[in-house]
């Protein structure tokens, strides 16, 4: 779905959640007869789906609004020249999507390739173009910690797009 020009997605077990809700409340009121909690259940149920879809789209306007700041500052790196000590620098890295993980939970993490090594590329929204395994991408991003306060370095993807054959 698009809201002012953004794409806005729901992740599946957001909306396998309402819908089990759904078969349950319906279960309910079948069995019950009691008609009267249709009048608080379904503005739930509702908000079960609005509220995840407004988050997903205000997240997805700020990484819009930090593109082009980050087009400007990144600095093109190889995987292998990033390190620990590098740690908040904003960073341009250009690989091949070996690996794709929790796309399902609209939290997609990559693992992305070049010729001098491999890294874990964490994005916290929706990308704006469906990036599946094998594609080669340029992935813009800051450099942070694997678990937050420990682990080694990856990045955090504020875009990570298919690189153009041109």
């Amino acid at each position: 779905m698009k809201i002012k020009g953004t794409t806005v997605r729901v992740s599946i077990i957001q909306v396998g959640l309402v819908i089990a809700l759904t078969l349950i409340l319906l279960a309910y009121i079948f069995l019950s007869g009691d008609y009267g909690t249709l009048l608080w259940a379904v503005p739930v149920l509702i908000m079960l789906l609005v509220i995840p879809t407004a988050l997903n789209y205000m997240s997805q306007s700020q990484y819009d609004d930090l593109i082009p700041y980050y087009e400007e500052e990144a600095e093109s790196v190889r995987m292998a020249n990033i390190h620990p000590n590098d740690i908040g620098k904003l960073v341009r890295v250009e690989g091949v999507v070996e690996r794709v993980l929790f796309k399902s939970l609209n939290r997609p993490q990559y693992q992305i390739a070049d010729k001098s090594g491999v890294m874990s590329v964490k994005m916290f929204t929706t990308p704006k173009e469906d990036v599946k395994k094998d594609d080669i991408v340029v992935v813009l991003g800051q450099v942070i910690k694997r678990y937050v306060v420990v682990g080694d370095p990856v990045i955090n993807a504020v875009l990570i797009r298919k690189k153009s054959n041109k």
